[in-house]
């Protein structure tokens, strides 16, 4: 994995004030990077749970036993009532609620 791109990618991201694509990236590099090295990144592999805890097991590693060390973990269900299931559209358990609703489930981590 191009542990490069990738802290590329993600803070392209997060920084990110309307849609993000690879041409955007790219554009925002200078052409530096470009856009077709950043698709061939992302459907080059695929990114699960174990490859996201492979990459910040050493950081949460080293800062569970600090005494200022947090790690924040937070759901929220984005309802979507009118709209077609699909992949990223969906039953979810919303315990606010105490019911199941359909939408898309996100997870913050700080």
């Amino acid at each position: 994995m191009n542990r490069d791109l990738l802290e590329l990618y993600s803070d392209y991201l997060l920084s990110a004030f309307s849609y993000t694509t690879a041409t955007g990236l790219s554009a925002m590099t200078g052409g530096e990077v470009s856009h077709d090295k950043v698709t061939r990144f992302l459907s080059g592999e695929e990114f699960s749970s174990a490859t996201l805890w492979k990459l910040v097991k050493p950081l949460v590693r080293r800062l569970e036993n600090a005494e200022d060390g947090v790690l924040i973990v937070d759901d929220t269900i984005e309802e979507k009532p009118y709209t077609d299931e699909s992949e990223l559209i969906c039953w979810h358990y919303d315990h606010s609620q105490g019911r199941t609703v359909k939408g898309i489930n996100l997870l913050s981590t700080l």
